[in-house]
């Protein structure tokens, strides 16, 4: 087999699913189908004797779930790991911890479990399993370091906003930073995270259970509080407006920007009108350059930049592009941006 093609073991419990699945990337020529299995277990069993290049993982699954499959191999052999996920809750949120366990991105099936649609989304998926075979391994193992929540000893100064993007490997970086974000920063943060709907509410709720903050999914018309993380929603473009001395949240559901629907350009263009120079803002993992013209209109008004470092970074994709057109004022690991955040909202 051409040292180019990409090997890849599909992990189902659906016939019809497999059938598709392999016929989709058999098709292509820098792809092979070296394996299926239709159990987690199995799954995991071939994962190890088959070493392939990547994996698509369904969800739910009998004997192992897709999240347990995940656990396993990512310590036994790891390997880059696409989840195949259902839009129901408990597909979402097992999708997402899958992803903050090590898996590398998922895939929405357009309708149900058993989709006679799912070749709708064939391009897209082609194009996950070609970004990650890309992916290095190594990111989505290394042990994570927790980082000492900081302290601060008064209430912060408001009138501030912390602004984050993040696109694929997001979650696990969230899963870093969020949870260490101490009560009484006093200011609202605002998340753009790349991902469908549905899923975006799951990470939130997710989120929410291991924060001091209080983490929702934004919703249209919203006072921004002090305090709490807002999620984009998937599908909408999160807008901020101000009315007198408040800020208010509104979803906007205009052309994809970067080629996508929440786009952190979209937020923090409209959040720089605001904020001026009271800006905080994060770029963390993911593919693409969404989020680097929002950082120059922050730049411009005197906000400060936090960009993710390829360390820790899954794709170093978004960060980079920041960092190359030298908007970033700090390059940082994940596990070092909580008390950067901090600081420089003034609580150290």
């Amino acid at each position: 087999m051409d040292d180019k093609v990409i090997k890849i073991l599909i992990v189902d419990d659906s016939g019809f699913m497999r059938m598709v699945l392999k016929d989709i990337i058999e098709k292509q020529k820098d792809m092979k189908v070296v394996g299926i299995a239709k159990t987690g277990l199995e799954g995991v069993e071939k994962a190890i004797q088959l070493k392939p290049d990547v994996i698509t993982m369904d969800v739910e699954m009998p004997e192992l779930n897709g999240l347990e499959a995940v656990k396993i191999i990512m310590k036994k052999r790891p390997t880059p790991i696409i989840m195949v996920s259902s839009l129901t809750s408990k597909d979402s949120e097992i999708t997402i911890e899958a992803l903050e366990n090590g898996a590398v991105d998922f895939i929405q099936k357009p309708a149900g479990s058993v989709s006679w649609t799912f070749r709708t989304v064939a391009d897209e998926l082609l194009e996950k399993i070609r970004n990650a075979a890309k992916v290095d391994v190594t990111k989505m193992t290394m042990r994570r370091i927790k980082p000492k929540k900081p302290r601060i000893s008064t209430m912060l100064r408001g009138q501030k906003i912390v602004l984050i993007a993040s696109s694929t490997g997001g979650p696990r970086s969230l899963d870093t930073i969020i949870p260490n974000l101490p009560k009484g920063i006093n200011v609202p943060v605002v998340v753009v995270q790349h991902m469908p709907p549905g899923f975006t509410n799951s990470l939130a709720k997710r989120l929410d259970k291991i924060s001091e903050l209080h983490v929702k999914e934004a919703e249209d018309n919203e006072e921004l509080k002090p305090d709490t993380v807002y999620i984009a929603p998937g599908n909408y473009h999160l807008g901020l407006k101000a009315s007198g001395s408040k800020v208010y949240t509104f979803l906007d559901q205009s052309d994809k920007i970067n080629n996508v629907r929440p786009a952190a350009d979209f937020t923090f263009d409209l959040a720089a009108e605001i904020y001026k120079s009271n800006i905080i803002a994060a770029v963390l993992t993911g593919m693409g350059k969404d989020g680097a013209k929002g950082a120059f209109k922050i730049k411009h008004y005197g906000g400060k930049i936090i960009a993710e470092s390829k360390e820790t970074c899954v794709v170093y994709g978004m960060p980079k592009a920041v960092v190359e057109e030298n908007y970033a004022d700090f390059v940082l690991p994940n596990y070092e941006i909580a008390d950067k955040i901090v600081e420089l909202l003034g609580g150290k």
